[in-house]
């Protein structure tokens, strides 16, 4: 927290975000303002609400702190950034950014907001260090009324998911992040724009892509579709190479790589699962030639941002924010990301270092190493947070029930008073 400190000019809402983050890295049951409020012993949710509402504070400040944390504690050689998006579900249509959009956290369209992430990963661990909320073209960005209702800055115009990933790329490498590769889904990959800007920026990228993708090979002149090229490969073209470890073990695909355009720089590879035979397809890119085995690596650590999202979400309460504002969410999402470096950082720092690898799969009576969840259930228990009071506990139940009955009460004025469609 003293790193943050000075990115506060008051004392009071220091002291607020010192709470906030204790209560994302405590064991309540829900993390907004109401139950963070309380579990720091406040009488009111107000100072929870006002750090992220009012309080004169740079959300992106903070942030720069929480990029320099993470390369701090994190940083490697092999250090991937990860360009990806998650979805908040949400009620209504007032929270900035929401509407009916698909999101894979559903698994379909839902009424919701959706974030555009980038995250650092690396042997020594992974971590979120960005984030943007997408702002849709039709139903937001083109409404002045509804954009000053949630706050959303003038300076704020629509951009592509492709696009904010491109500036938060930019953004961390113009402040050091040291990163040889970018990895991403389809949704990245597809874009020519952010590819042209990686390029730019000598920085290689190992990108998913549609199967329906068109590639040049051998010099070509007619663009071929990437499964078409997989399916004219000889059986000498695979190479059975693991992606990366797995909870159960290591990830074996069988992996294929061609020269694109006839550049040695550039690859379409291709995934070939060896039970289902399902295929995936990644257009790469390097400023020097490297190897297949390079190229696998990169494509595999795309997951590391699946598993920052769980644990943010399970662990430090990333989406269970009940604000609507843009400023809100961004420094809900900030605090967030804070708690989850620490929680990384301390797994990184307490992971010891083993010489001979092998040897570690002869003892299987070792433990494994100390995850994230299991250092947040730690750090909660030997941070011993007072226990309430039954005096407080009922003060804080009354509080809840009474302005449950005041949303209540308006709720049913505006349905009774609203005009009949009839």
């Amino acid at each position: 927290m003293a790193r943050i400190a000075g990115r506060f000019r008051r004392v009071e809402p220091r002291a607020t975000a010192h709470a906030f983050v204790l209560g994302l890295l405590s064991g309540i049951e829900r993390k907004n303002c109401w139950r963070l409020a309380e579990q720091a012993g406040h009488a009111r949710p107000g100072p929870m609400q006002r750090l992220l509402r009012s309080a004169r504070w740079d959300a992106d400040e903070v942030r720069d702190e929480v990029r320099v944390y993470v390369l701090e504690h994190l940083g490697s050689d092999d250090g991937v950034l990860i360009v990806d998006e998650t979805g908040f579900l949400k009620k209504g249509a007032a929270s900035a950014g929401v509407q009916r959009q698909y999101t894979g956290t559903a698994g379909r369209i839902e009424n919701s907001q959706v974030g555009v992430f980038l995250a650092y990963a690396s042997s020594k661990g992974r971590a979120l260090i960005d984030r943007q909320l997408y702002l849709p073209e039709h139903s937001w960005c083109q409404d002045a009324e509804r954009r000053t209702r949630a706050g959303i800055p003038d300076r704020v115009e629509f951009a592509t998911k492709p696009t904010l990933a491109g500036q938060m790329i930019a953004a961390a490498v113009d402040a050091g992040i040291s990163a040889s590769w970018v990895t991403g889904d389809e949704a990245y990959g597809q874009d020519p724009g952010l590819r042209a800007l990686l390029e730019s920026r000598r920085i290689g990228y190992v990108l998913a892509v549609a199967c329906s993708t068109r590639v040049r090979i051998n010099h070509g002149r007619t663009a071929i579709r990437a499964d078409t090229v997989a399916d004219h490969l000889p059986a000498s073209a695979w190479h059975r190479q693991s992606a990366g470890a797995g909870a159960k073990g290591p990830r074996f695909y069988d992996w294929a790589w061609v020269e694109t355009s006839g550049d040695a720089h550039r690859h379409l590879l291709i995934r070939r699962n060896a039970s289902s035979g399902e295929l995936a397809f990644y257009l790469c890119w390097s400023p020097e030639r490297v190897p297949l085995s390079e190229l696998v690596r990169v494509a595999g650590t795309r997951w590391c941002v699946e598993e920052c999202f769980q644990a943010a979400k399970g662990q430090v309460g990333l989406d269970q924010y009940q604000v609507r504002h843009w400023t809100a969410w961004h420094r809900h999402i900030t605090l967030a990301m804070l708690a989850l470096a620490f929680l990384a950082a301390l797994a990184a720092d307490a992971t010891p270092t083993r010489s001979a690898q092998p040897n570690r799969l002869a003892r299987s009576t070792d433990p494994i190493d100390l995850t994230v969840p299991e250092i947040r259930n730690l750090f909660a228990a030997l941070l011993n947070f007072p226990k309430a009071s039954p005096s407080r506990l009922l003060h804080w139940s009354n509080w809840r029930r009474h302005h449950q009955a005041i949303a209540r009460r308006c709720h049913y004025r505006r349905r009774l008073f609203a005009p009949s469609s009839t």
